[in-house]
């Protein structure tokens, strides 16, 4: 059954209050499981470190979660390891991030390639069919794969999910805005002065900006769990080289070479009927305008995590699992096939 975007709205109060009774053991455990695999697959241009957990020849089609960046690593999204059990969870990093190989040739830094890159996980692992969520620009490189998949003669796509994803870099920019508007004036006037040729002092750039972020960006703070494990397994970490290089060095506007992206005309090329735009109520990537997305897309469901920025796996953890669950759920196939 696919249910409708005000039935998911809608209907999502028992799901909620459902993640709240298990909280500390979704949101907050006090360690990790260890992977049941890991491996470092050969992907254009070297090597992606990969996590498995749970059985990818489990009934349930797994789902492998592309994260945010451009640079960042798999470890901001460790609470979605709370759906294995029911079916694998790969976590990965992108070439030149966390514990992949840094080979730093800005040739590997393109669209095209980092969805290459997750195909080629695909058939690394061995996966015939798998869910695809993608999270900030892990949602743009999701909608070029759904794009590209979707409609062909072999879909490796079972569901996709397009979480606070950067659509187009002008609907990103005008989101921005939009929320830099509502901060004090005094902060919204550092931070334009901020992008002058002669900005004020890094750290007074850096105090305005994070007013910013805690509003929109992140509104939660890491599990100590969470915590330890960037500290000890998150490689290299983020790569602010490829961030500066693919976006710029402002989050408020985009000299990079996303510049110019704009991947709205793809939405037309989705399947809705197995699709998901999700957001946190307070999400830099706004409701608003991820639902304008959703509505561009025949059939798509729509979501809205409550009490959530941008950053939904750590802001509320819990409530985005189940979220997760419940339309992963409904798009695996019968039991029995």
């Amino acid at each position: 059954m696919t249910l409708s975007r005000r039935t998911m709205l809608g209907g999502m109060g028992a799901a909620f209050a459902a993640a709240r009774s298990v909280r500390l053991s979704a949101a907050e455990p006090t360690a990790y499981p260890a992977p049941t695999r890991e491996a470092m697959l050969p992907v254009p241009g070297g090597r992606v470190y990969v996590r498995v957990n749970d059985d990818l020849r489990g009934p349930r089609p797994p789902l492998v979660i592309v994260h945010g960046g451009p640079g960042g690593t798999h470890g901001s999204y460790l609470p979605a390891l709370a759906l294995a059990g029911e079916r694998a969870v790969i976590l990965y990093d992108q070439l030149d991030s966390g514990r992949s190989d840094w080979p730093q040739d800005p040739a590997n830094w393109t669209v095209t390639r980092f969805v290459d890159e997750l195909e080629a996980v695909r058939t690394g692992l061995g996966v015939p069919r798998w869910h695809v969520c993608g999270h900030s620009w892990g949602g743009t490189i999701a909608l070029e794969y759904g794009a590209r998949h979707m409609r062909g003669t072999a879909d490796p796509l079972a569901a996709l999910v397009l979480a606070s994803p950067l659509i187009s870099t002008r609907s990103w920019i005008a989101d921005a805005d939009a929320l830099r508007a509502t901060l004090p004036q005094a902060t919204r006037g550092v931070l334009a002065a901020c992008e002058t040729p002669t900005p004020p002092a890094a750290a007074i750039c850096d105090a305005a900006t994070e007013q910013f972020y805690a509003r929109f960006n992140r509104r939660g703070r890491p599990s100590p769990a969470m915590t330890a494990y960037q500290r000890t397994q998150a490689g290299r970490g983020f790569d602010a080289r490829l961030y500066e290089a693919m976006w710029g060095k402002s989050e408020f506007s985009a000299t990079g070479r996303l510049r110019d992206y704009d991947g709205e005309p793809l939405l037309d090329r989705l399947d809705g009927t197995r699709t998901l735009f999700l957001v946190g109520q307070y999400d830099e990537a706004r409701p608003a305008t991820a639902a304008l997305f959703a509505d561009r897309v025949t059939g798509a469901d729509y979501g809205v995590v409550p009490g959530a920025a941008h950053s939904l796996f750590t802001d509320r953890p819990a409530e985005t699992v189940a979220m997760l669950r419940g339309f992963l759920a409904r798009h695996d196939p019968p039991a029995g096939r």
